[in-house]
């Protein structure tokens, strides 16, 4: 097809006027959209009975605005040239990224079930060549702002309007090559990336703010030559109102949003674990998981 429509959403077109954060049904069925997405990590997660279920949770709401909502995708056309690019830089945030193709209709729900086993298509960690609609092989941090960097430029280079967008994490921002790439794109004046940083404060080895704090972030972002936005990670108007700005201002340079998130959203006694990072769950506490989540969107 010549141009390849939004996922969901016949308002795309309207966001430059009044259909932003100040349209109720709009905003309703975005965060329909996060909380389906987050049943559907949960629903991966419980096949292995462990895995990245906090930070599935935590990205649940921006993947909403994103799949449901701002990108141009078309599910039966995956590698349509005319299409944005979503490219997941944290691999091992797969559980959150088959969730939102599910929502955006390029998996079935049925194969959720087949999450990180022999010859599935949803592998633990994302890769370009096992999966519909997976723009990179993430995993290694560092790479993927650089990979991202060459996307834009070339589609810069072609005369395309379409977008990249780059999701990383807080702890990949310790990278070097993540701050090469940043001072790559604003040389070159890339106002065609938009990068989001998943600020939940959690690595590996512990808190991010704790290991090598990247704080003032915006301001380091700036200081590369960006356009630098920050918010609460959960707040679906704001996250709406700042990805609508980011991709319409006029401005030569690249875009990144901040946005600060809480591991386990939704599922009170995941948000209070201790050790978040990697999380295994007992087989007891699957059905309190959904519960939970469930009353925290007011079902």
């Amino acid at each position: 097809m010549s141009t390849a429509e939004p996922t969901s959403s016949p308002e795309w077109a309207e966001a430059t006027g009044t259909a932003r954060s100040s349209d109720p049904e709009r905003i309703q069925r975005i965060r329909e959209a996060a909380h389906r997405i987050r049943q559907y990590a949960l629903i991966q997660a419980e096949v292995q009975g462990q895995g990245y279920i906090g930070q599935a949770l935590d990205i649940a709401d921006v993947l909403a605005v994103l799949y449901a909502d701002q990108l141009h995708l078309d599910p039966s056309d995956p590698e349509s040239e005319d299409r944005d690019r979503f490219q997941l830089s944290i691999g091992h945030y797969a559980l959150a990224l088959y969730a939102a193709l599910t929502e955006a209709k390029f998996l079935p729900q049925e194969e959720l079930q087949t999450y990180a086993g022999d010859g599935s298509r949803l592998p633990m960690s994302s890769m370009r060549s096992y999966t519909p609609g997976v723009e990179i092989s993430g995993g290694s941090l560092g790479h993927g702002l650089g990979i991202a960097n060459g996307v834009a430029m070339g589609l810069q280079r072609k005369g395309s309007d379409r977008f990249v967008y780059n999701l990383l994490s807080d702890g990949e921002l310790g990278e070097g090559s993540t701050w090469e790439a940043a001072a790559v794109a604003g040389h070159h004046g890339l106002d065609n990336l938009i990068a989001i940083v998943d600020f939940n404060d959690q690595q590996a080895d512990g808190r991010s703010t704790q290991m090598l704090s990247m704080e003032p972030v915006t301001d380091k972002f700036e200081a590369f030559g960006w356009i630098a936005r920050r918010c609460d990670g959960h707040d679906v108007p704001a996250l709406l109102d700042h990805l609508i700005e980011l991709r319409e201002i006029e401005d030569p340079r690249p875009r990144v949003l901040i946005v600060d998130t809480t591991l386990g959203k939704g599922v009170d006694f995941l948000e209070q674990r201790e050790k978040l990072h990697f999380m295994k769950v007992d087989a007891a506490e699957w059905a309190a998981a959904h519960q939970k989540l469930n009353e925290s969107a007011g079902r």
